[in-house]
């Protein structure tokens, strides 16, 4: 198995969510076993061992990678949600889409001071909600050791707006 077996997978579905936009589809992905188990392996064999306390995700799909991959790391889990989804006190932080905005939303007591948190999602475009999700874990007290996509979508720029992270992310498009 392999990272081209795994951009292999990945299909693209025209026109969604909106007229002009090539979805990244990751869900032949997830529903093949094999498939799933070595996206997982590669960020696990990235960070077994290098003392990440908590693996952070960003609501919806990087929960589907995260999840899994703070298991596998023996590590905690932290949601990041959209706005109004998260049951105790929180940070918050609005960030700029092309046909709007967005807010964020994570624990005020999601980490303890300077705890090395892994930010995993499963794509990088723009790079707007990643950052603010980096920024959001660094308020709550966590240290971003890296931001770890299964894809990125290079010609977007994301990274540029990232620039001041390590990022991995092993499918480029």
């Amino acid at each position: 198995m392999s990272v081209r077996a795994l951009k292999a997978a990945v299909r693209d579905v025209p026109d969604f969510p909106k007229p002009g936009i090539l979805f990244k589809d990751i869900t032949p992905i997830l529903k093949d076993p094999a498939l799933f188990h070595e996206a997982i392996g590669l960020f696990a064999r990235r960070h077994r061992g290098k003392g990440i306390r908590k693996v952070a995700v960003i609501d919806a799909r990087g929960f589907l990678f995260g999840s899994a991959l703070a298991y596998t790391l023996k590590a905690g889990l932290v949601p990041i949600r959209k706005k109004g989804k998260l049951p105790y006190r929180t940070f918050e932080a609005t960030y700029d889409l092309e046909y709007g905005s967005a807010t964020l939303s994570i624990h005020t007591d999601a980490f303890e001071p300077g705890e090395p948190v892994l930010l995993l999602d499963d794509l990088l475009a723009t790079g707007g909600t990643a950052l603010a999700s980096a920024e959001l874990i660094e308020r709550a007290g966590g240290r971003v050791v890296e931001l770890d996509f299964l894809i990125e979508l290079s010609f977007l720029k994301g990274r540029e707006k990232l620039a001041r992270y390590p990022i991995f992310a092993p499918i480029r498009f």
